[in-house]
């Protein structure tokens, strides 16, 4: 089945209302395909503002992290109601720098997956493995036991979209070949059907999430199972707009 091209845009800890302003026009006014669902996830502190100035209807704003709380004494997190207050639709989890920096396991990504689903807001959902586990051969066992956490406690993938990110390509300028990441989703649709059935196996969308940017996206157009792209540092350059049409 044809699967809509999904692009996320991850802005980690950078901005500001400036460089958030001339990206988010920079978008505005791109020409991109009317199939293409973009979702640019800034900090928390300009969601509001970067919501306010998307009029681009292929773009949307997601958060970069929610808690499994509604509300109440937890200081620094975010809520599902209040990313929904501000007209966010999406938020990434599991993000190899939230389970490497902070300390989340698979339980509390799991735990965080649902309960933002059950509450109305998409997940973008990162699984992917270390140098250390790649080296020994176990990239397969790691990214199904981060699957199998979140298959446990989620039984709608409607919402979802896996970003498979190999943490050893983030920020190193490193990134799998087209081949091997082909490789890889094609490894995880099959984990996906043999758990939760073929259709939701077909219509779940894989992103690659390692170190994408303008010039290898375009690399990627003929695999089957890449289905776009998380993107890091390059969301934040002029060259986001050239990975959004790299299928063109």
């Amino acid at each position: 089945m044809a699967r809509n091209f999904f692009v996320g845009g991850n802005f980690k800890l950078n901005g500001s209302k400036q460089s958030i302003k001339e990206i988010v026009e920079r978008l505005n006014n791109a020409s991109m395909p009317e199939n293409v669902e973009v979702v640019i996830c800034p900090p928390a502190a300009y969601l509001d503002y970067t919501s306010s100035l998307v009029t681009k209807k292929q773009v949307s704003v997601g958060g970069q992290n929610t808690y499994f709380k509604a509300a109440g004494a937890f200081t620094g997190e975010n809520s599902v109601e209040q990313l929904k207050d501000l007209n966010v639709k999406w938020v990434i989890l599991g993000h190899s720098e939230r389970r490497s920096y902070f300390h989340e396991d698979d339980k509390i990504v799991a735990e965080k997956t649902k309960f933002a689903l059950d509450n109305g807001v998409s997940v973008i959902l990162c699984i992917g493995e270390t140098l250390e586990e790649k080296k020994a051969g176990i990239t397969l066992k790691v990214v199904e036991r981060q699957l199998d956490a979140v298959i446990a406690e989620v039984k709608d993938w409607t919402n979802v979209v896996i970003a498979y990110e190999p943490v050893w390509a983030i920020g190193s300028g490193l990134a799998a070949t087209p081949e091997d990441a082909q490789d890889i989703h094609h490894s995880i649709r099959k984990y996906l059907a043999s758990k939760l059935g073929d259709k939701v196996a077909d219509e779940t969308r894989i992103l690659y999430g390692g170190s994408a940017n303008g010039s290898n996206a375009v690399t990627f157009k003929d695999k089957a199972d890449v289905d776009g792209f998380l993107v890091g540092g390059a969301s934040l350059k002029p060259e986001f707009v050239d990975i959004i049409n790299s299928r063109n």
